[in-house]
């Protein structure tokens, strides 16, 4: 299938969600360095395994890209299987089901929008047998791709984090994503930013 390209004037062009990713991340991660090293020292200690976990995701225009988190999961032996976690999920570690609670594994991937890879705000990046499965069920799936993949997006101020149990689950999440795209606008992605801090932390759908 085509990957709908991203617009000249759409969110993925604009010099001002650029310059606020570049000033963000870099000023978060030099803020989070110390919260950072501790992170990766519990880890590592926590259990077996490196302390990045690094997988293939869809990026900008339907071009894959590595993203960056820390492990939460105990290391699989079947490493091209992939299963989203579940509750209760035996996989995940002591210091990963905390991370996992409180989205801290996900900061590594300041990393990714220091690179261009992704964005602070934007649809969150699937891996990519679950974007194959959803994009064989789902009409808009892929329109998805029109901007960089975010840390955070609207459909996780909106309730829509962690497992997606249904492709009706997904058609939501997938319809909240386009939205964000259309309707873009700076301010828009400094709610989103402001939401997350607020709302996400409180949400009990990730696990």
């Amino acid at each position: 299938m085509e990957q709908p390209r991203a617009s000249r004037t759409g969110p993925a062009y604009s010099l001002q969600k650029r310059f606020l990713d570049l000033a963000g991340s870099l000023g978060l991660l030099i803020f989070l360095a110390p919260t950072l090293l501790l992170i990766a020292l519990a880890v590592k200690l926590d259990s077996r395994g490196p302390v990045l976990f690094v997988q293939r995701r869809t990026g900008l225009n339907g071009v894959p890209f590595r993203v960056y988190k820390f492990r939460s999961m105990t290391v699989a032996d079947d490493g091209d299987v992939v299963k989203q976690a579940t509750r209760n999920d035996s996989r995940v570690t002591r210091v990963g089901r905390f991370l996992r609670r409180s989205s801290l594994d996900e900061l590594p991937q300041l990393l990714n929008v220091l690179k261009g890879d992704m964005s602070l705000v934007g649809p969150r990046p699937h891996a990519l047998a679950h974007d194959e499965y959803y994009g064989a069920h789902i009409a808009d799936y892929h329109k998805r791709f029109r901007t960089r993949p975010g840390i955070t997006g609207l459909s996780q101020v909106k309730g829509f984090r962690g497992e997606t149990e249904t492709v009706a689950d997904m058609e939501q999440r997938i319809r909240f994503d386009n939205h964000y795209i259309e309707s873009w606008s700076i301010l828009q992605d400094i709610w989103i930013l402001v939401s997350t801090a607020v709302v996400v932390p409180l949400q009990r759908t990730a696990y």
